[in-house]
C-alpha cells in the first residue's frame, strides 16, 4: 500500500513544529476542544516555605536535623502514670493498703501481727521465732543467777520456804516467806531501821536479773547517795515473791523497801526487771499500797534511766509517807 506523500509531509511538519516549540520553552496553543479539563490537585505550593540551611560538617559525619519546630523533651525523665482503660489514673489495689497499713503497725509494736500465714498454718520463719521465745521464756523461769554477779556487787544470798522451782510455781504463798535460816540471816548481816531496804530477787526471770541489776542497782544507789537518803544492806532472795517484803519489813522495819524482781517473760521478751516500791510494809500490807516501774530492760525503760527515776519516786514516798493508791490521793 503506497502512503500519501503529502499526509507524511505534515506530520512530519507538526512534530519538528512541536519539537522546536518544547526546545524554546514556548506553548503550542491547540484548538480549542469541547472536552473540559479536570486537575485533581493544585499545582502551585499551599502554605509557607522555608529553606533550611545545612549546617557543614566534616566529611565523614552523620547529622540528624530536626523536622519540627517545637521544644525538645528529655524521654528518660518522662515516667509513664499507671492508668486504666479509661485513661484515669489508677489507684493501689486493697491488698497493697493494708500491707502498709500493717508495716506502720509492726514499726510501733514488738508484737506479732501482720505475721501472714501458709494455708491453716503460721509460715514457717514465724513459727521457729515463736518455738524460740517460748523457749527463752523457759530458760527464764529455769534459770539461776550466777554467784559471781552477786558476789562482785558485795550482796549475800537467802532462800524463801521454796525448796526447788516446781514448788515454786505451784506455790506462790511459799515464795512470800522467808525460811527460818533467812531470818536468822537477815537479823545478823542487815542494818536495822535505814530509810530504804533495797532486795533484789530472780522471781520469775534469772535472765532479768542477771542483764539488768548490775545498771539499776548502780545507778539508784548513786541517786540516793545524791539525795542524801540512807540505805540499809543490799541482800538477795532466791525464789521470791514481791510480797516477801512484808516479812522483810517486819525484820528490819524500814520506811521504804525496794524490790528488784524477775518479770514473768513473755514471747516478746524474757529479761524484763520491775521494781515494786512500799511505804514500810508490813503483814497485812494491800497490794493498792505498792507501786511498780515495770518493763526495764534494753527493748523498754533503759535500765541506768530507772534506777535514777527509782531515787526521785523514793524522794517523793518520804515526803507524803505514802505509797501506791494512798500516795497519789495524797498529791492530789
Amino acid at each position: 500500500m503506497d502512503l500519501n506523500e503529502d499526509l507524511i509531509q505534515q506530520i512530519t511538519k507538526m512534530v519538528v513544529e512541536k519539537l522546536e516549540a518544547a526546545s524554546s520553552g514556548q506553548t503550542i496553543q491547540q484548538q480549542p476542544t469541547n472536552e473540559q479539563k479536570v486537575e485533581l490537585f493544585s499545582r502551585r505550593p499551599i502554605g509557607q516555605l522555608e529553606v533550611e540551611t545545612v549546617k557543614k560538617s566534616p566529611s565523614g559525619a552523620v547529622v540528624f536535623h530536626s523536622t519540627t519546630q517545637g521544644p525538645k523533651r528529655n524521654i528518660s525523665t518522662v515516667k509513664p502514670k499507671p492508668t486504666t482503660a479509661y485513661g484515669n489514673p489508677k489507684s493501689k489495689p486493697q491488698e497493697d493498703l493494708e500491707e502498709d497499713k500493717l508495716a506502720e503497725y509492726r514499726k510501733k509494736t514488738p508484737a506479732r501481727i501482720g505475721v501472714g500465714r501458709a494455708g491453716s498454718r503460721p509460715k514457717t520463719k514465724t513459727w521457729l521465732q515463736f518455738r524460740l521465745d517460748h523457749a527463752a521464756a523457759v530458760d527464764a523461769v529455769y534459770g539461776e543467777v550466777r554467784d559471781d554477779l552477786l558476789e562482785q556487787l558485795g550482796l549475800f544470798q537467802v532462800q524463801s520456804k521454796v525448796s526447788d522451782k516446781e514448788e515454786y510455781i505451784r506455790r506462790p504463798d511459799l515464795g512470800r516467806k522467808l525460811s527460818d535460816e533467812a531470818r536468822a540471816l537477815i537479823q545478823e548481816r542487815c542494818k536495822k531501821s535505814p530509810v530504804v531496804q533495797i532486795v533484789a530477787s530472780n522471781g520469775l526471770s534469772a535472765k532479768a536479773i542477771e542483764e539488768n541489776l548490775e545498771d539499776v542497782y548502780l545507778s539508784l544507789q548513786q541517786s540516793l547517795n545524791n539525795l542524801n537518803i540512807d540505805m540499809g544492806t543490799t541482800f538477795y532472795v532466791d525464789k521470791g515473791r514481791v510480797a516477801v517484803m512484808d516479812d522483810i519489813g517486819e525484820l528490819l522495819q524500814p520506811d521504804v523497801v525496794v524490790m528488784l524482781i524477775g518479770e514473768r517473760p513473755g514471747l516478746v521478751s524474757a529479761e524484763s526487771l520491775s521494781a515494786y516500791i512500799c511505804y514500810k510494809p508490813r503483814h497485812g500490807t494491800i497490794e493498792a499500797d505498792r507501786m511498780v516501774i515495770s518493763n526495764i530492760h534494753k527493748g523498754g525503760i533503759p535500765p541506768v534511766e530507772a534506777g535514777a527515776f527509782l531515787g526521785t519516786v523514793i524522794q517523793k514516798i518520804l515526803k507524803y509517807e505514802a505509797s501506791g493508791v494512798s500516795l497519789v490521793q495524797k498529791e492530789g
